[in-house]
């Protein structure tokens, strides 16, 4: 929505030509036409895995757009607001239609209660773990150096499991982390504070020594989990400001698909349907 606000929809007769004439078009807004040169410029600010998905998602935003123009250009919007900072003119007047449309509806008390009664799993501390660790490292494009850091923290895990107060000496001697100088240790830990693939792995760890190296971006690591504290619940107090935001965008978006859907009947939109179901049938004729 906001990209859609941002954009510009080119004449026709703007941009690249095929084969010396206009660039073609099967995207209309009324009798506005919206040309592929149109949907290529706006591909770039919508990136997808499938090439098809991007054109649909410009596709949306351009009618969007262009729905928002026309509503304003029907009701003399333009004229009536200044525009703020870097607004064109006609972003400030899609800018005053949507605040005159669209009703901010702040969540009652109520509502709010409602939703962390029904969804008390998404409200909790993170979990988190005291770890331990030596890493030997070696490059992401080593193999070789890879295969042997690998092999030596399987030789010194065999070893941590037979002495595992040989620990902290591995780890002042053969660990290539600055957390050597501190038995390896890196305290407390919560998802999402290392990197993703050390994460991943050590979350699913029991306490006590790994009994196997952790592979990360870096090398391998031989990992001992001192302690998991798992996480509590959170008091209603504590989120109701976050679950009152997640309501208010809820709603706001709820009532901008049904404006857009009542200005697409006003302002007939042709193409669209057909660009989507190309993108889900990823590109497909069937």
């Amino acid at each position: 929505m906001a990209t859609a606000t941002h954009r510009h929809v080119h004449d026709v007769d703007d941009g690249p030509r095929t084969l010396g004439g206009p660039a073609p078009c099967v995207l209309y807004v009324g009798d506005t036409a919206i040309s592929e040169a149109d949907i290529a410029r706006e591909m770039q600010h919508h990136r997808a895995a499938k090439p098809e998905a991007s054109r649909a998602a410009a596709a949306r935003a351009l009618v969007v757009r262009e729905l928002l123009r026309r509503e304003v250009e029907r009701l003399g919007l333009a004229a009536e607001v200044a525009g703020v900072g870097h607004e064109t003119p006609e972003e400030a007047g899609i800018r005053l239609l949507l605040e005159r449309e669209i009703v901010d509806r702040t969540p009652t008390d109520e509502d709010c209660r409602r939703y962390y009664e029904q969804n008390r799993d998404r409200f909790r501390s993170p979990d988190r773990a005291r770890v331990r660790h030596i890493l030997l490292a070696a490059p992401a494009d080593d193999m070789q150096g890879r295969w042997q850091a690998r092999s030596d923290a399987e030789a010194m895990i065999a070893q941590l499991l037979e002495n595992p107060a040989l620990f902290a000496d591995f780890a002042l001697r053969r660990s290539d982390c600055p957390s050597k100088s501190e038995a390896g240790e890196l305290g407390w830990l919560q998802p999402g504070e290392t990197t993703p693939e050390f994460d991943r792995q050590v979350f699913r760890l029991p306490v006590g020594l790994a009994a196997f190296p952790v592979e990360s971006r870096w090398g391998y690591h031989v990992v001992c989990v001192d302690e998991i504290e798992s996480g509590v619940p959170l008091a209603f107090d504590s989120v109701r400001a976050r679950i009152a935001d997640y309501l208010e965008l809820q709603v706001r978006q709820r009532e901008l698909q049904h404006y857009l859907l009542t200005l697409q009947e006003r302002f007939e939109v042709r193409g669209l349907a057909e660009i989507e179901a190309l993108a889900e049938n990823g590109g497909g004729t069937g």
